[in-house]
């Protein structure tokens, strides 16, 4: 058994879990907060068999759209003067770890 652990953008929660619930995966989500935008994420848990783990990555992969956006960014030119300035950065997709299973058991 495998555990997959999907950090998805908000943006595209919605649609990764509900494609993973149409192929049968059962989706646990956590509202979460990246460190690098400070943006609203979503990690889902999905617990599957070994054979299942490509298909759940392909749906992931599918739905979670990479994208651009422009976000401020500032810099120091010299002591107490900063700019602030547009920096392109690439968003969405997902970050997935996928873990062993030791045991698993439903108490």
């Amino acid at each position: 058994m495998k555990l997959i652990l999907a950090i998805v953008s908000n943006d595209d929660s919605s649609s990764v879990s509900s494609a993973l619930n149409k192929e049968n995966f059962q989706v646990t989500r956590l509202a979460t907060t990246g460190g690098f935008l400070r943006a609203g994420n979503t990690t889902l848990i999905i617990g599957c068999e070994e054979e299942l783990v490509e298909k759940c990555l392909e749906i992931i992969g599918r739905e979670g759209k990479k994208r651009t956006e422009v976000v401020p960014s500032t810099a120091s030119y010299d002591i107490g003067r900063y700019a602030s300035f547009p920096v392109e950065v690439q968003v969405g997709g997902a970050t997935v770890f996928v873990i062993d299973v030791e045991q698993f058991h439903k108490l």
